[in-house]
This record gives structure tokens, C-alpha cells and sequence, in this order.
């Protein structure tokens, strides 16, 4: 297993960018789904993106909800998983959570229950 610490989060206006990062530490070299979530006071853990953690290609995966504003990426090197998100709004206010499950290939798992690490989340608020 793995274990992921979220840092990045802050207070920013509209508009502007933040890039959120997740350390991962223990099984590095065993294959995984590295997976973005967030939630919002009163609402439900959503999906925002997946990327595959493990050699070669990548193949990142996205809510619709934050396609082209939102990018996953990894750093197989400095053992990082990064969000880097523009063009902020004040409804991407949440506290972020990285997480990660063992993956096999194929598609990814979107579903909070589907994965069995998580980070202890990083808060993101957005002003208007």
C-alpha cells in the first residue's frame, strides 16, 4: 500500500490558478490509480480526475465538470501526483482529496468507494 499527504490548498479569488500536489510514499513501485476527489460543505464526494501511476504512458481521466480548466499529472520521480487548476471559479470551493486503489488497466474507477487510500485533503476556497 501507499500513503498520500495532500499540500497546495489556500485561499485564491476567481480566476486565478493552484496547483495541488499529493506525496506518496510506502509501495511506490507497485501500479495504481491515482485519483483526485473533492467535497463541498453539505455535498457529496465528487470525482475530478484520474491518472494511472505506474510506468510508462499515461492516461489521465477527467470529470466533465472540470474538463480543460483542470490537469493530473505524475512525477514517477519525485513520488507526486499534481492538480494543477485554472481559471478558478468559486464553485471548485472543497476540501481536495487524493486516493488510489491497485490498478489492473483498463478503465478507471470514479467511485469514492472504489478506492482504499486517502490523503487527510487539502482545503481549496475560491472568492468571487
Amino acid at each position: 500500500q501507499v500513503q498520500l499527504v495532500e499540500s497546495g490548498g489556500g485561499l485564491v479569488q476567481a480566476g486565478d490558478s493552484l496547483t495541488l500536489s499529493c506525496a506518496v510514499s510506502g509501495r511506490t513501485f507497485d501500479t495504481y490509480a491515482m485519483g483526485w476527489f473533492r467535497q463541498a460543505p453539505g455535498k457529496e464526494r465528487e470525482f475530478v480526475a484520474v491518472i494511472n501511476w505506474s510506468i510508462g504512458m499515461t492516461y489521465p481521466y477527467y470529470a466533465n465538470s472540470i474538463k480543460g480548466r483542470f490537469t493530473i499529472s505524475r512525477d514517477n520521480a519525485k513520488n507526486i501526483v499534481y492538480l494543477q487548476m485554472n481559471s478558478l471559479i468559486p464553485e471548485d470551493t472543497a476540501v481536495y482529496y487524493c486516493a488510489a486503489y491497485s490498478w489492473r488497466g483498463g478503465d478507471f474507477y470514479t467511485e469514492p468507494q472504489r478506492y482504499d487510500t486517502w490523503g487527510q485533503g487539502t482545503r481549496v476556497t475560491v472568492s468571487s
